[in-house]
């Protein structure tokens, strides 16, 4: 019988001169892991002090019981990049286990906090579920008024390269973005997906499609709403020249993206795309592709942000 892991990342963010210089600041992490997570090498020398935050899962894959949990603190005016390493494996579940041949859900929760004028991206690379794999993120994000938070989700359901689909695999996502204020919690987000059975072939599902990205961002509130949607018309056309379904639409406070097809470059290059648009909004600057990406193709090159 394979052993579960329960595996944490506790992190925290913080703004801090990392000289004598008080004009010299960066963004510091303190950090606690348990296996199988652990943080790689750490990275503060981005020019608008962002920090560069790769988190490892240093055994083979996910497996069915695997709980992982990552709670993110971002304290005041402190901003940061969060990735993984590599593209994560889920392993197929059902059918495998004569005690259990219904299978077990491998499980990840993420808890993030962005404090007063943080910024804060959660952009890890793709999850591939194996043929018959369960699979359940919950993400809940609180933020302050005057924060950012922007994610990426990108996944594939089945070794397409073997001929694999998804079967009776399941994918499960929700995510949850609120604000408190004195009348209680404002959700700027709520979105709850399950990616199986007949919506995996029907023509309102993924149909047979087997990629599925989608990309968030959330804005400060206040953002000039004429900006906002210009934004979202220059989203639109980045989708030039890349195969599969691209929607974009807009948010209260903010864009909200999906991407289906059959490539997960496509997904990468048109995320990548409005990623950077963001940051030009943002008066940030364009977003460079992190040093533990080093294999995935720079889709930098056919970049139009003017």
């Amino acid at each position: 019988m394979t052993s579960q892991w329960h595996g944490t990342c506790d992190l925290r963010l913080y703004k801090k001169s990392i000289d004598k210089n008080i004009d010299n600041l960066k963004t510091i992490h303190q950090a606690k892991c348990t296996a199988p997570l652990k943080l790689m090498r750490v990275f503060n020398d981005k020019k608008d002090g962002r920090c560069e935050i790769p988190i490892l899962h240093s055994a083979g894959g996910i497996v069915g019981g695997d709980q992982l949990t990552i709670n993110v603190t971002s304290e005041e005016n402190s901003r940061a990049i969060c990735s993984s390493v590599a593209a994560q494996k889920v392993y197929g579940s059902r059918g495998r286990s004569k005690i259990n041949p219904k299978g077990s859900w491998a499980n990840q929760k993420c808890l993030f906090q962005i404090e007063k004028n943080a910024d804060f991206e959660w952009i890890p690379q793709e999850l591939i579920i194996y043929e018959g794999g369960l699979f359940e993120q919950n993400m809940t994000v609180k933020l302050d008024p005057s924060s950012s938070f922007l994610c990426i989700d990108l996944v594939r359901l089945g070794r397409t390269a073997a001929q694999e689909q998804l079967g009776n695999g399941v994918w499960r996502s929700s995510l949850e973005i609120f604000r408190e204020s004195t009348q209680g919690k404002h959700y700027e987000f709520s979105d709850r997906l399950e990616l199986s059975g007949k919506a995996l072939k029907s023509i309102h599902g993924l149909e047979e499609q087997p990629v599925f990205g989608s990309f968030t961002w959330i804005t400060p509130k206040g953002i000039n709403q004429k900006a906002l949607s210009d934004l979202l018309v220059k989203c639109r056309q980045q989708r030039a020249g890349l195969p599969g379904f691209m929607t974009c639409s807009l948010l209260e406070n903010g864009i909200s993206a999906r991407y289906t097809g059959s490539s997960t470059q496509s997904a990468r290059f048109w995320f990548y795309r409005i990623w950077s648009l963001t940051r030009v909004l943002r008066k940030s600057n364009i977003p460079e592709y992190m040093r533990i990406w080093p294999m995935q193709e720079d889709p930098s090159t056919d970049l139009d942000c003017s």
